[in-house]
């Protein structure tokens, strides 16, 4: 345990610790739309299971850095490109993350925005699947900068922890927030269709530096704010002139 000592450690627990929660605002913004298609009563059931299980596969895969490192080899070539599984997880993510933004995006606009959460039995099991699954997309890139940036695995999983535990709390008022605006929602929903399209852009072997993402995501939020403050200036002004 000498390397609690070490100023090192902690600058990078701290380091880590906030990267893993910026590279995990794409999953938990995922995660607010898919628990929204369950029941309300389990919906924070769902998060925190989700979240959970989410982090045990984060541990493992970080305690798996060689199967990570096997990641990356070529299986095989297709024209000019060596692809390797990490190139067909990506493609495979992120098709799948196109076309689950774009039929939320559909059922928000055309059935205004109603829930059909609760229709089939397994629905809360599909969305913890679907949670696992993409927090395992969403969980590569931040498990090996973590790998790159710390020397200890308890270090790594220690930042993997309390990204998590923030990620639960942060959950529900962000849901919450989401389904109250219908607007944002549709930003979320733009937000995971980019994220869908920089996935398939990494499956092509085409990286696209998510600091570009995050910058646009929160300058849309700006602009929907400054829209917000408007709005309500209108509702006041209309009211006043009623009174």
């Amino acid at each position: 345990m000498g390397f609690l000592t070490e100023p090192g450690t902690w600058i990078s627990l701290l380091t880590l610790t906030a990267l893993e929660i910026v590279l995990g605002i794409d999953n938990l913004v995922f995660l607010s739309i898919a628990v929204n298609r369950l029941p309300e009563h389990q919906q924070a059931k769902a998060r925190q299971l989700g979240l959970s299980l989410a982090c045990i596969l984060r541990l493992a895969l970080l305690a798996s850095i060689t199967w990570l490192a096997r990641l990356t080899t070529p299986l095989f070539s297709f024209v000019n490109y060596s692809v390797s599984l990490r190139d067909l997880i990506f493609l495979g993510g992120g098709l799948f993350l196109v076309v689950k933004a774009v039929s939320e995006m559909h059922a928000t606009i055309e059935a205004g925005d109603e829930k059909t959460g609760g229709g089939k039995a397994n629905a809360f099991s599909t969305i913890i699947f679907q949670i696992i699954l993409f927090d395992l997309i969403f969980s590569l890139d931040s498990v090996i900068t973590a790998v790159g940036m710390a020397k200890y695995f308890t270090v790594m999983a220690v930042a993997i922890i309390i990204a998590v535990i923030l990620m639960i709390v942060a959950s529900g008022p962000l849901s919450r927030f989401i389904n109250r605006h219908p607007t944002i929602k549709l930003l979320a929903l733009s937000f995971l269709l980019m994220v869908g399209i920089v996935l398939i852009a990494d499956g092509l072997q085409f990286h696209i530096p998510r600091g570009y993402l995050y910058f646009a995501m929160a300058f849309s939020v700006f602009v929907e704010f400054l829209n917000s403050v408007l709005r309500k200036r209108r509702r006041t002004r209309s009211q006043r002139r009623r009174n």
